[in-house]
């Protein structure tokens, strides 16, 4: 049985001087006991001086991985040298402190994905939030021209696929993955649900502490993507970002990147998280009167 190579890849920098080194570890000993057996773990590494390259180099030596240690422009610029590097069929990305917590898990995506012919899939994920706490991401795909439907850690891709749309836009340092996913919609791509939990992941704590470049690179992810369907107005943009409101119009071109029988399911996904988010503005709001 024809059994394709998954890469995984790890963007790295100064891992140990910022004390990740343990996670590290953590990941790279979960993903060796890993059921499937055609994996390539690729580490991009930031040219780190810091005695990371030291650490990369016994695992290359012991088998567990192969490294590149460059200077790049930040995580997306290191997995897209990645990607162009990878030998396998399906590509996957890993921070340093995230781990498959499924041993079989890398095996049953590539099942499904070979079964239905798949040129990306997602799943539901554990998340630790940068505030302490923990909970399960489940994917909202329909929901993804409003906000970012799941972690890139719980997706894999057809390396196929990355190459032919270019990969991450580098312009976007925080939200790449999202404007990623995006652009796999709307041209067309296949997408597969696997409903098993399989990797537990965290947050990014610099788009928690960096809210306001988080809004502008999602204001130039619309406008980028969307500008060609419908006429946006700089009005309509900010209204998109701050309470996922989109003109009408334009949500029913939208609704055609999935299948006509899930039209009023995505009307209806659209309507939940419109409302939830403005309620949530409304409650900011009331506090912040309440402050002063």
């Amino acid at each position: 049985m024809y059994e394709p190579e998954v890469t995984i890849i790890t963007p790295t920098s100064n891992i140990v001087e910022n004390e990740q080194a343990d996670d590290f570890t953590l990941l790279v000993n979960l993903l060796d006991r890993q059921t499937y057996p055609y994996i390539e773990h690729l580490v991009m590494d930031n040219a780190s001086k810091d005695g990371t390259e030291v650490l990369l180099k016994e695992y290359k030596n012991a088998g567990y991985l192969s490294f590149f240690s460059e200077p790049d422009r930040g995580k997306f610029d290191a997995m897209n040298k990645g990607i162009l590097r990878a030998k396998g069929k399906y590509v996957a990305f890993l921070s340093c402190d995230d781990f498959y917590h499924d041993i079989t898990g890398i095996a049953d995506v590539v099942n499904v994905m070979e079964e239905e012919d798949a040129d990306f899939c997602f799943f539901p994920s554990y998340c630790c939030h940068p505030e302490g706490f923990a909970f399960q991401f489940v994917p909202a795909m329909l929901n993804t021209f409003q906000v970012s439907p799941c972690p890139r850690q719980a997706m894999f891709f057809k390396k196929s696929v990355l190459t032919e749309i270019g990969s991450f836009d580098e312009k976007f340092k925080l939200l790449a993955d999202y404007d990623l996913v995006i652009r796999l919609l709307l041209m067309g791509y296949k997408g597969v649900l696997f409903e098993g939990n399989i990797v537990t992941c965290k947050l990014g704590e610099q788009a928690a502490k960096h809210i306001t470049q988080v809004e502008a690179e999602c204001n130039h992810i619309f406008y980028k993507n969307y500008k060609p369907l419908y006429p946006l107005t700089n009005e309509q943009l900010d209204r998109m970002v701050k309470v996922s409101e989109i003109p009408k119009p334009l949500l029913d071109k939208l609704a055609s990147a999935f299948p006509k029988e899930d039209y009023n399911l995505f009307m209806e996904r659209y309507e939940s998280m419109y409302e939830m988010r403005l309620e949530a503005v409304k409650n900011l709001r009331e506090q912040e009167r309440r402050g002063r």
